[in-house]
């Protein structure tokens, strides 16, 4: 039977580096940032965690060869399995974009797009999720049932406010009658792929975190700074945490800045979690 975990609370590694190191690692429930120099192992604790996490079935039993030396405790300890998320920040174009011309209408060239295609679709079915409790709230009795739902409408509308606010410089702001993900600037259509690229990152983090729908996730993010200015990056971890405050985010950064809204507490140097063999 499947049981969903509200956090990671601990983790080990015991391969990294062809098993030189061995990485023990206890976990806050809400925010947890790795820090290090270049070479250090940030993105690859990383990417060792996100591999097991799809390796590993949502009954909790490892494929054969996949665990990759990798141990997940989990928060409550009886849980098999947990929601997640993982954003990377590279803007690269896509090896085989031509092929995705057709599918997607050549608006997809970079990884940024695709992934912004990919959440605008998972942005319709958050609203219509949305929709759905708003129905029930106004056919049911029950106060707690018209609290969540307005709650998540309350959401999705601080959502479009935080967007607004970040693009206001350059007289951009989502288009509210639209089912799509659009924005206006200067009473002027414009589509979300023809953002810049720190304007895609930043909509691509916030989306994610909204569409997560305030149920406990994991969300990773490597190096999310990039491409963001100062100001977006102080920013960064309390934005999300407004539009899913069940999130446990760990990240990867080289920024000072992102943890200068009183994340300071949060953050974890490679060589403090690394054992040697």
């Amino acid at each position: 039977m499947i049981k969903l975990a509200n956090y990671i609370s601990k983790i080990e590694i015991s391969s990294l580096w062809s098993g030189h190191k061995h990485i023990v690692w206890n976990l806050r429930p809400d925010v947890n940032v790795l820090s290090g120099g270049n070479g250090a192992g940030k993105s690859t604790i990383i990417n060792r965690l996100v591999q097991h996490l799809r390796a590993v079935p949502s009954s909790g039993e490892i494929i054969e060869g996949m665990s990759l030396g990798v141990r997940i405790d989990f928060s409550p300890s009886d849980a098999t399995a947990i929601h997640y998320d993982i954003i990377r920040s590279f803007d690269r174009r896509l090896v085989r974009a031509d092929k995705l011309d057709q599918l997607t209408d050549g608006r997809v060239s970079t990884e940024l797009d695709w992934q912004l295609y990919l959440l605008q679709r998972r942005y319709l079915d958050y609203q219509v999720n949305v929709a759905n409790r708003m129905i029930e709230m106004l056919s049911s009795g029950d106060p707690e049932t018209r609290e969540k739902a307005a709650q998540a409408a309350a959401i999705k509308t601080r959502f479009q406010d935080l967007v607004d606010d970040l693009f206001s410089e350059t007289g951009k702001r989502i288009d509210r009658k639209s089912n799509e993900l659009s924005f206006i600037q200067y009473d002027a259509p414009l589509q979300p792929y023809l953002l810049s690229s720190g304007e895609k990152q930043m909509l691509v983090i916030l989306l994610t975190a909204l569409t997560e729908d305030q149920a406990p996730y994991v969300l990773f993010m490597d190096e999310p700074e990039a491409s963001l200015h100062f100001e977006w990056q102080k920013r960064l971890i309390t934005m999300v945490r407004d539009l899913n405050p069940n999130a446990q985010i760990i990240l990867t950064t080289h920024s000072p800045a992102v943890i200068m809204d009183g994340w300071e507490d949060a953050v974890t140097e490679v060589s403090e979690i690394t054992l040697k063999s």
